[in-house]
């Protein structure tokens, strides 16, 4: 067997391939890659492997263990510190340099150690959901990961499959290729092997295929020519590297960023100009700043925000739903319409063939026959209607006998007709066997079968045909047509070829509602969810199962319905409608941006080829694991199970880390901001500053500890009951209503301090440094949840790190060295009693201001 060419033959391969590959015979094409036609062999593709890199445009495996901890210290906040570590070695104060350091260094390796956990967890779920490829091994198909795809390697590609690298066409049979992506053509093109000019478009190379672009129907082997970044779609990648589309919390998370530069500069701004004017000295002053603009801000929010979603996905994927990307788990949260298709979903997705039947309505074996010779012999799209026909004709022992497959027509979704041309024997006559949609299928007939004879498909028997139909869907199942054409002998059949047919008889499908999925949406519908079903059924089998599952069966645009439509009028009438009919796969996605335009967030669940648009379209793309690969490649979660209940659950979760997510957030910015205020009112009054710039930092430092399980807190039900979205307009209220509340009680401290206890400078400043930590950590309690803190129990993991976290800042004053590296005194026990005071006439006044706020 070939082992592929040497070193200098692969260099020279490789210089060849940038050429023009499809101007190239199948021949030349081995020639230059070092394939053949028994494919690689296995030691071959692996040192390719290893010099042309994994197949993918990008590593997605994400930032390695140095690039993530780099990415700590490249924080504008980390930043900060570090030029206060800077300032203070300057002017030789290397105790409070090195303290900086010491809590820079703490910050992030805490920082890194939850990212790189959550990089890890993330990583781990991904590998469950890569792609694989059928590729030709040492002379054997086998199924090897797609990134592992290297040139000069023999694939093949069926139905509903990426195609995985740029390759030139071996064999194809009936191969319709999507490359929407590459070209902008929103219909397939069919490719053939073949040699064409170098100079031939893009959209006309149909001897090649395309990384970017999905079979529609057929199968094809390909040899590889590029993989990764030198393929097409590579190159476009490169040039462009286009930022995806802001998402709704990546909005939300942007201003509340503009909200925090600018109290900041504010609040650092006032400090600078106050200090100045009291002549109090300026490197004193710059390092308070410092720690000022450092301590409003959650510096620790990355961290959070990998280790909350981390720990959502997580919590998904053992509820059976796998997160492709963490940034989706808010969005999904917020959805408020899903719509899906019905069958697996709405049904128990075990379709079954009831009967085959003639144009008078009683059961035909020929019917039968017919239909299984089609659906056994056609290599186009899996779909479970062919699979219950051919299943069904099995368990009756049928065969296709003599008849051998000449040519075949596949299924599209403009035409919804699937044709196989047979001929029994070695020179039988040709006969063509087409079944599908029936109002798709009586157009193209102009006979209909009586018995052995034909007679004229008149207006009569049209009418005759037509109320079987109805009756038969309204009954609830699914119902095909089919319909036969002598044709004369030759090599190839084309679409034209699908006329003056005879109307052979339907084919009744049946698959029933899943059992309490009227319950589940009404579950969906109580957390403010409608569901919508977006189908290609006709519209009385919809609406049959729409009834019996408790949707309005009234409420209804069908597909033509929706091409004549304006989309101003769609934008209207979406909304307000539950049932989407007949539609092809540029409606379902117009219908979801739709429903966007009016405000809504859209879930779409779906799993075939003519889902991926409406799933690319949809803020959550929803698909399930034995999904094609175009589908599951267009979603963001993946469902291990057909199940809404699954994902209903999974909404939940969403819900909860999204607000686990929002309770750091606005708990620390509130408490920082009022620490804050505090400490910028309380400068021009005291003849030296409230608290020293380590102290400020190490008091952020401690709080942020318990931020840090947050993920693992309780949410109360009312959280999670309707979608939650940003709103940084009651962020900012809240900021400042119980920062103020914080910032009153300081006052009062400061009061007490100076004024009945006449504190020194390192009294006061241990004094407050205690008061304002146990403040904060027992506000997170407070204001973790919108009910009484009684009435709502938090993660026991939150609540004992607040607990050891308020142990250690008591402690620290009385730690010896360590206390006085940080300019503690030893308090005694009246300022335990002002602590304890302040601590519970805080609780009990945030208390009533949350009652004020939420009320509002």
């Amino acid at each position: 067997m070939h082992q592929g060419t040497s070193g200098s033959a692969r260099s020279e391969a490789r210089k060849d391939v940038d050429t023009p590959f499809w101007n190239w015979t199948p021949d030349d094409t081995m020639a230059a890659t070092g394939g053949n036609a028994g494919g690689l062999a296995e030691q071959e593709a692996q040192a390719r492997l290893h010099r042309f890199g994994p197949n993918v445009l990008k590593d997605d495996r994400g930032p390695g263990p140095a690039r993530l901890l780099a990415r700590q210290f490249a924080s504008p906040l980390v930043l900060i510190l570090v030029f206060g570590a800077v300032v203070s070695l300057l002017v030789r104060d290397l105790m409070d340099a090195g303290i900086i350091i010491v809590i820079v260094v703490g910050s992030t390796l805490l920082g890194f150690y939850q990212e790189y956990r959550a990089s890890a967890a993330v990583l781990q779920l991904r590998q469950r959901l890569a792609l694989t490829c059928r590729v030709r091994r040492d002379g054997a198909w086998r199924a090897v990961p797609a990134r592992e795809v290297v040139p000069g390697d023999v694939f093949e590609v069926a139905a509903g499959n990426l195609i995985p690298a740029d390759g030139l066409i071996l064999e194809a049979r009936d191969f319709l290729v999507s490359e929407a992506s590459l070209t902008g053509e929103s219909f397939p093109v069919e490719k053939t092997p073949g040699v064409l000019p170098a100079d031939t478009p893009m959209a006309r190379r149909s001897n090649a295929v395309f990384v970017g672009s999905s079979v529609r129907s057929g199968t094809a082997t390909v040899l590889a020519v590029r993989t990764g970044a030198a393929t097409a779609y590579g190159a476009v990648a490169a040039r462009l590297r286009a930022r995806p589309p802001e998402t709704d919390f990546a909005r939300g998370i942007r201003r509340f960023g503009y909200l925090l530069v600018r109290v900041m500069i504010g609040v650092v701004l006032f400090v600078l100009i106050v200090n100045y004017l009291l002549h109090r000295p300026f490197i004193d002053s710059l390092l308070f700043a410092v720690a000022l603009a450092v301590g409003i801000s959650p510096e620790l929010l990355p961290a959070i925000m990998s280790v909350t979603l981390a720990a959502g996905a997580r919590d998904m994927a053992r509820r059976g739903v796998i997160v492709r990307h963490l940034e989706s788990i808010e969005n999904f949260g917020g959805i408020d319409i899903l719509c899906t298709d019905k069958t697996g979903t709405l049904t128990l997705g075990v379709v079954a063939l009831d009967d085959a039947v003639d144009p008078d309505g009683t059961a035909s074996n020929e019917v039968r026959r017919l239909a299984f010779v089609n659906a056994v012999l056609q290599t186009g799209i899996e779909n479970p209607l062919d699979a219950a026909i051919v299943a069904e004709g099995k368990a009756r022992e049928l065969s296709p006998g003599d008849w051998r497959k000449i040519d075949e027509i596949p299924y599209d979704f403009l035409r919804k007709r699937l044709t196989i041309v047979v001929a029994e024997g070695a020179a039988g006559s040709r006969l063509m066997i087409t079944k599908g949609a029936f109002d798709h299928v009586l157009p193209v007939c102009t006979t209909v079968r009586r018995g052995t004879s034909e007679a004229p498909l008149d207006r009569e028997a049209h009418d005759a045909l037509g109320e079987f139909y109805r009756r038969k869907s309204v009954e609830g199942f699914r119902v095909l047509a089919l319909a036969t054409r002598e044709l004369p002998t030759r090599d190839r059949y084309a679409r034209d070829d699908e006329a003056q047919m005879c109307f052979a008889g339907f084919l009744l499908f049946f698959d029933p509602p899943k059992p309490g999925v009227d319950q589940t949406l009404r579950n969906l519908a109580a957390s403010g969810i409608s569901t919508k079903i977006i189908s290609g059924d006709n519209g009385y089998v919809t609406a049959h199962l729409a009834a019996a599952i408790g949707l309005d069966a009234s409420s209804m645009l069908t597909g033509a319905e929706i091409a004549r439509m304006k989309e101003e009028a769609l934008w209207h009438l979406a909304p307000r409608t539950a049932l989407f009919v007949d539609v092809d796969p540029q409606q379902k996605e117009r219908i979801v941006r739709a429903l966007q335009h009016e405000g809504h967030s859209v879930g779409y669940l779906g799993d075939g080829i003519n889902d991926a648009p409406a799933l690319h379209a949809a803020d959550v793309g929803i698909s399930v694991d034995g999904a094609v690969d175009v589908a599951r490649e267009s979603a963001d979660l993946i469902l291990l199970e057909r199940d809404l209940d699954v994902l209903c659950e999974g909404v939940q979760g969403g819900r909860r880390t999204f607000a686990n997510t929002l309770k750091y957030i606005s708990i620390s910015i509130s408490a920082n901001f009022g620490n804050m205020v505090s400490m910028a009112l309380a400068t021009p009054f005291l003849p030296y500053l409230p608290m020293l710039a380590k102290q400020i930092l190490l008091n952020n430092f401690l709080t942020d500890l318990p931020a840090v399980t947050i993920s693992t807190d309780n949410v109360d039900p009312e959280q999670t009951a309707i979608a939650q979205r940003w709103r940084v307009r009651d962020l900012r209220r809240f900021m400042i209503l119980f920062g103020l509340i914080s910032s009153v009680f300081d006052v009062v401290t400061f009061s007490v301090l100076l004024l009945a206890m006449h504190a020194d400078e390192r009294t006061f400043q241990t004094a407050w440094f205690v008061i304002s930590v146990l403040t904060e950590l027992v506000v997170l309690l407070v204001l973790r949840t919108a009910r009484s803190s009684f009435a709502s129990r938090p993660g026991r993991m939150l609540l004992w790190t607040v607990v050891a976290t308020a142990a250690l800042a008591l402690a620290l004053p009385y730690a010896g060295e360590l206390g006085r590296a940080f300019g503690f005194a030893r308090p005694g026990w009246p300022v335990a009693a002002l602590a304890v005071a302040v601590t519970i006439g805080y609780v009990v006044a945030t208390e009533a201001g949350k009652r004020w706020f939420y009320r509002r």
